[in-house]
């Protein structure tokens, strides 16, 4: 099967949410690598992980809350995915314009997985990079290009996290993301939306410490409330 190139599917995602604007314009659509001279080497890791990595049947993509899955999610992550087998593509700090970037130069196609786990989106909006439909674009335009790679698999589409200790302006904007994002891809039968963001979240709106303890990345017992929230997605053991 021969692939569109990521400026095509792009260049399809625009015209799907009526943008006039190239679809290489505004910053979270435009694929770019990280230049921090800390992040190189956790970005090169990923890119060898993409393209020499034997077949995954689960393939994790996003930023440092998916990288924690390496730290503050071990346990959840040997209990749970590891004997799924499982590879690991998040990058701290990543951006969706960067998980353009990578999946342009290591495609998940080789490594045919079952499912593909997408949570990203913080960043941009966090970073003040992107306002919130900016931000809508970049996350779809990645959904869409993971699912224009490994049509066959799966995409559990994570909702973005709530962030913030109260509540407060941001997370109005990630709701409002979300609701787009749900409804952007409630016709595909291959994409599973999944939303555990309430659970973080205690009854007077402020995050939960034990479960976020900077009220953003994810601690141990945050890890696994996000692997019981993937359960009814994961492919069964071999």
């Amino acid at each position: 099967m021969t692939l569109p190139s990521p400026r095509a599917v792009l260049t399809g995602l625009a015209a799907t949410l009526g943008l006039a604007a190239s679809p290489v314009d505004g910053p979270s659509l435009t694929p770019v690598p990280r230049d921090q001279e800390g992040i190189l080497p956790r970005q090169q890791l990923v890119l060898e992980r993409a393209r020499t990595a034997p077949p995954a049947a689960v393939v994790f993509v996003g930023d440092s809350i998916t990288q924690g899955w390496e730290d503050g999610g071990r346990v959840a992550w040997d209990r749970t995915i590891a004997p799924l087998g499982a590879v690991n593509l998040g990058v701290s700090g990543d951006r969706t314009e960067h998980v353009l970037w990578r999946l342009s130069q290591a495609p998940l196609t080789r490594l045919a997985p079952k499912v593909v786990v997408v949570l990203i989106g913080t960043n941009n909006l966090g970073h003040q990079h992107d306002d919130a439909k900016g931000t809508l674009a970049g996350v779809t335009a990645v959904a869409r290009t993971i699912r224009t790679q490994v049509p066959e698999a799966t995409l559990a589409l994570m909702a973005v996290f709530p962030r913030g200790e109260g509540i407060n302006a941001m997370r109005g904007d990630l709701l409002q993301i979300n609701q787009a994002l749900q409804s952007a891809f409630k016709d595909d039968q291959k994409v599973r939306w999944i939303d555990c963001g309430a659970r973080f979240v205690k009854a007077d709106g402020s995050i939960d410490a034990a479960l976020m303890p900077d009220a953003l990345h994810l601690s141990p017992a945050g890890y696994a409330i996000w692997a019981e929230a993937l359960a009814p997605v994961l492919p069964a053991r071999p």
